[in-house]
């Protein structure tokens, strides 16, 4: 293992280990003040059926000594990077640039995924054409909630909604030539914003549909989760609104209307009036009254909610513990 201090992490990092052939896979976990969460990680990792991986560790500036302890235990197995707190996007867009695999996970330090996850994901994304960019697995919620949430790709959909969210396996070369990760969101909502960056650029998605990856609910005595931030400072509004202005091609209605005709494969779970009507409530609405019905629209149990979720991944509706 090797670590690279904050002023030495841009370009491309040197082997883990001289001689070794690159890996079929590079895990990219950025991580900040989230240690108690790595020996969970670690043996997820450690539980894979698919073993040609490299795990690449961004350290994106922690300060609790909890964490520094258990990255500094880690370092002669994982590629540690440590740089300045510069937020998630910042974080992925580091290991991205480090990583010696043609194919990428992007794997959150408070996740896990299942011992199949890596088997049923990196051969699909080898073995698919190169307009396919990405593979995404349904999620299984852990923590203070439990339950099955699908991930699904379908253009229309994406607009309105993060049908991809967590836990994506990326050919490299897609991820570079869609810019990567916009560092400016340190919000939320960074990674719907690279999914429809993936999709201006052209690239496709394919579905695995079995619940390989777990994504973990913070407790209410936890410390708050980015997404539960989102939640109580209510940013649905500017979050989506600062979507759609770093896409303007993508929502004109010219091109929301082509989208949806030419998403209409029988997986789209938003109807094209409703995703009409949030965009243009999102328009005219003031962003506290256009938070307040988003809050309303996702108390019941639907599928087909036209906007984020609060306090779940985005574009799914709640599930009871």
């Amino acid at each position: 293992g090797r670590v690279d201090q904050a002023n030495n992490t841009t370009g491309v990092s040197e082997p883990i280990r001289a001689g070794q052939q690159s890996p079929a896979v590079s895990i990219i976990v950025p991580c900040y003040n989230g240690g108690r969460f790595l020996d969970a990680l670690m043996a997820s990792l450690a539980r894979q059926t698919f073993r040609d991986f490299e795990v690449v560790l961004v350290d994106d500036g922690s300060t609790d000594e909890e964490t520094r302890g258990k990255l500094a235990a880690l370092k002669d197995c994982v590629h540690l990077i440590r740089q300045e707190n510069r937020g998630p996007s910042a974080a992925r867009n580091t290991g991205v640039r480090v990583a010696r695999a043609d194919s990428l996970f992007m794997l959150d330090c408070d996740d896990t995924i299942e011992p199949s996850f890596l088997a049923d994901t990196v051969p699909l994304l080898q073995k698919a054409p190169p307009e396919i960019g990405m593979v995404v697995t349904h999620l299984r919620l852990a923590g203070a909630e439990s339950g099955i949430v699908s991930r699904y790709f379908n253009r229309f959909d994406l607009l309105f909604t993060n049908t991809l969210s967590a836990g994506l396996v990326l050919r490299k070369t897609s991820v570079l030539a869609a810019g990567g990760y916009d560092e400016s969101m340190r919000e939320g909502y960074e990674d719907w914003d690279f999914s429809l960056r993936m999709t201006a650029a052209g690239f496709g998605c394919i579905e695995v549909k079995k619940p390989l990856y777990v994504y973990t609910i913070a407790g209410n005595n936890a410390e708050p989760s980015r997404s539960s931030g989102v939640d109580s400072k209510r940013l649905y509004g500017p979050l989506w609104r600062g979507i759609r202005k770093r896409h303007p091609t993508l929502y004109r209605p010219g091109a929301m209307l082509h989208l949806w005709s030419a998403s209409r494969d029988g997986n789209g779970r938003v109807s094209l009036w409703k995703g009409l009507m949030a965009y243009v409530l999102a328009s005219l609405l003031p962003d506290a009254l256009f938070n307040t019905l988003i809050a309303r629209l996702h108390r019941g149990p639907r599928a087909d909610n036209p906007l984020p979720a609060y306090g779940a991944p985005a574009g799914e509706p709640r599930l009871a513990p």
